[in-house]
């Protein structure tokens, strides 16, 4: 045979083998490829399962504490903003919901005129049957505590808290009173409201004037019992 057609035989077969190769190297990667693929699909698919579960338990975990946790609000009623002060500084180092009583008529400086016996809220404080209008609605249902918060008038505590005892069942709940007074004392108006509704459970509450402090306030509310 001749030798060109040898040589050119041995080519042939050469590009044939080479092509080949190619062809099954190619085929090779693919199917690696493939592979490593649904192996990383696998992976991210068991890695997204780990973490939907990390997720939930932690869900479960946020319900179980809420479920188990008291939640607490402060309700306060304020004509000067004294009390409105105090029931804030409260709300912020209990983490409480706070609510403000707003009455439906608006008290001013004049009904607060203590040296005029005629003045409104004079009048109301010695009208045993007075019970002011609340113009807000205050949800009590969804709390377990109620820092009730209110100014000292002629003594005791303002007729519209009896008002805000009248519209809702406290029955049961626990109730801290606190008060705001340049010189009286808390001790009458609690007194006054544990006569009013025995049924609530009372705790001892506490007085500030105008000038008390957050680091008071914050000690004041280590000291409870809750």
């Amino acid at each position: 045979m001749d030798k060109k057609i040898i040589i050119a035989i041995i080519i042939i077969l050469i590009i044939i083998l080479g092509i080949v190769a190619v062809v099954f190297l190619q085929s090779n990667s693919t199917n690696t490829l493939n592979t490593n693929e649904q192996n990383s699909n696998r992976e991210s698919s068991n890695m997204n399962n780990q973490n939907l579960q990390v997720i939930e338990n932690e869900n479960k975990n946020m319900d179980n504490n809420t479920e188990g946790a008291v939640r607490s609000a402060v309700v306060y009623f304020s004509a000067t903003g004294t009390t409105k002060n105090v029931a804030e500084t409260i709300s912020k180092a209990t983490n409480s919901d706070i609510v403000e009583i707003i009455p439906k008529e608006k008290y001013t400086s004049e009904d607060l005129s203590y040296n005029n016996d005629n003045c409104r809220a004079n009048q109301e404080q010695n009208d045993k049957n007075a019970r002011p209008e609340i113009q807000n609605t205050i949800n009590i249902d969804d709390y377990d505590t109620i820092y009730l918060g209110y100014p000292i008038w002629w003594g005791t505590a303002p007729k519209i808290i009896l008002s805000l005892l009248d519209s809702y069942n406290f029955n049961g709940k626990t109730v801290i009173p606190f008060c705001t007074s340049g010189s009286t004392g808390i001790s009458q108006s609690e007194n006054d409201l544990r006569r009013y509704n025995s049924n609530i459970n009372w705790l001892e509450g506490r007085r500030f004037n105008s000038s008390v402090t957050e680091n008071e306030i914050t000690k004041w509310i280590e000291t409870l019992e809750l």
